[in-house]
């Protein structure tokens, strides 16, 4: 009894959320279950203000709103430039990929982002592309899943005393089971709702620091002057406000790269596009978009390095190495029963907007591209095995996530830097350049792939030099120059005319 009553405000909206969830997943279950193209890509009905919060909300995830705002706790002020970075990509994604995915997707009856590489390219070797694609997600969306369950986990542990294997079940246990009765309904739908939520507890989160302090004055005098130790042990002193004294600019525009590109790059935002059901809800999502997400980033880039304000030497000391658990401080140090309650429900949305985007994402691609190429199976069977194999797949994540490798900033760049270089060249190639070829896609791939795992656990760690500079950053160049060098060099593998008349529409 005594804990409800200190925790009753949060457990009722957080149960007021989850419940809300959980029965528009449920109100979907029969919409869903017509056929692969309402599960998968729900129609391709969807209006665009659902898809321009649904885009929002995936990209701005527990990675946003824990890991990296907790991240300025021990970079300063000048990580918030990391936002610009990722609302510059939005823009391009929505500008350069959007309106041209929706259309060719449309024509070529595409559900995934593995099956329009091999449907776009088109040949033997293109259904190798979209099986080594599919391998790709699996590995990468992993790392990510893992972050996001994580961070939600710390928040739970930290505002509701919850151990930290119980919150990252429940984390997990409720997102799968909303995503495998609605399916792509579900996962957009509620990541509006999500989107909605995350947007003002944005806001309300940026205020707790200024209401606990004081006011403006108060708290930039505060942190423009801590005595709290850096994590190196030396005296921050104005390192919080200064740029580029905590933290190189190299390593911003790695990571800044390396999640940022996720948006041009990454299946669970492009799979958007496929959803929107006309042009004019394509124009409304690629204005206002943007804007929902570059509000939300320049209000929690930034917040760990004025949670210093909130926090005494002794807890400084313990957050600078954990800035994963920042946010859920600040949230307890406040001690408001209705804030922390609305925080944990935003929290909890940031959360389950990407991880529901993921579920669905690795379904598809191990069932649909890799098992039914493999072994084509009865458009009756893909629904179910899909499910089953996210339930599966779920199961799995939880149990890393028990045992995390890395923080969730380090762990969703990685992802992020996987994609962007694997998948990129061979998108907007698909989109745009006529002349680009299977054989280019291919290298591209292996090339980006290899070149991030090798960068990270070769070099970047073993030579302090190179120790700033982010995998995504060789990556993303040398994948680039293999799409285009090898697409020219095999430029008479390319596809018939007739067939890129009616991919590009002529």
């Amino acid at each position: 009894m005594d804990y409800f009553y200190e925790h009753y405000v949060t457990l009722i909206l957080t149960a007021i959320y989850v419940g809300g969830c959980l029965y528009i997943g449920w109100y979907f279950k029969k919409k869903a279950s017509e056929g692969v193209e309402g599960f998968y890509v729900a129609k391709r009905e969807i209006p665009g203000w659902v898809i321009s919060l649904a885009f929002f909300s995936t990209s701005a995830s527990t990675n946003t709103y824990i890991g990296q705002a907790g991240k300025s706790f021990e970079l300063g002020l000048s990580w918030a430039w990391m936002g610009f970075i990722w609302t510059f990509f939005c823009v391009i994604s929505w500008q350069l990929l959007g309106p041209k995915m929706r259309f060719q997707t449309a024509r070529l009856k595409s559900f995934t982002i593995p099956d329009y590489f091999h449907l776009r390219y088109k040949s033997s070797l293109a259904q190798t592309i979209r099986v080594l694609s599919a391998v790709i997600i699996l590995f990468a969306t992993l790392w990510y899943m893992v972050g996001i369950a994580k961070g939600c986990a710390h928040v739970l542990t930290s505002v509701l005393d919850i151990p930290y294997e119980y919150g990252s079940f429940a984390i997990i246990a409720v997102t799968c089971a909303y995503t495998i009765w609605g399916g792509m309904y579900s996962v957009l739908w509620t990541d509006a709702i999500q989107g909605i939520i995350m947007f003002g507890v944005a806001i309300l989160m940026l205020a707790i620091p200024f209401m606990y302090v004081g006011g403006v004055d108060n708290l930039f005098e505060v942190v423009s002057n801590t005595d709290h130790l850096s994590k190196a042990g030396v005296p921050i002193n104005s390192g919080l406000v200064t740029f580029g004294e905590l933290v190189s600019f190299l390593y911003i525009l790695g990571i800044g790269l390396s999640v940022g590109m996720k948006q041009i790059s990454e299946p669970k935002n492009l799979i958007r596009f496929y959803s929107v059901n006309n042009t004019k809800s394509m124009r409304f999502a690629m204005i206002w978009t943007p804007v929902f997400l570059g509000i939300s980033l320049v209000c929690v880039m930034g917040l760990g390095a004025l949670v210093h304000g909130m926090a005494t030497p002794e807890e400084a000391n313990y957050l600078i190495n954990h800035t994963d658990e920042v946010i859920g401080f600040m949230l307890d140090k406040f001690d408001n029963k209705l804030v922390s309650g609305i925080c944990v429900a935003g929290l909890f949305a940031a959360g389950m907007s990407s991880l529901a985007s993921v579920i669905i994402i690795i379904g598809t691609a191990f069932v649909k591209d890799i098992w039914h190429v493999a072994k084509p199976m009865q458009e009756s069977k893909i629904i179910p095995r899909t499910k089953w194999f996210m339930a599966i797949y779920c199961l799995f994540v939880f149990l890393l996530t028990l045992y995390p490798i890395a923080g969730i900033v380090e762990l969703t760049a990685f992802a992020g830097a996987v994609f962007a270089a694997s998948f990129f060249p061979a998108i907007f190639g698909g989109l745009y350049l006529k002349w680009g070829t299977d054989m280019g896609a291919l290298a591209s791939m292996v090339v980006g792939m290899l070149t991030n795992i090798v960068w990270r656990f070769v070099f970047r760690f073993n030579y302090e030099s190179l120790k700033d500079v982010h995998e995504i950053i060789p990556a993303f160049l040398l994948s680039m120059l293999t799409y285009v060098v090898v697409s020219r060099l095999s430029k008479a593998r390319k596809p018939d005319k007739a067939h890129l008349d009616h991919v590009f529409g002529k």
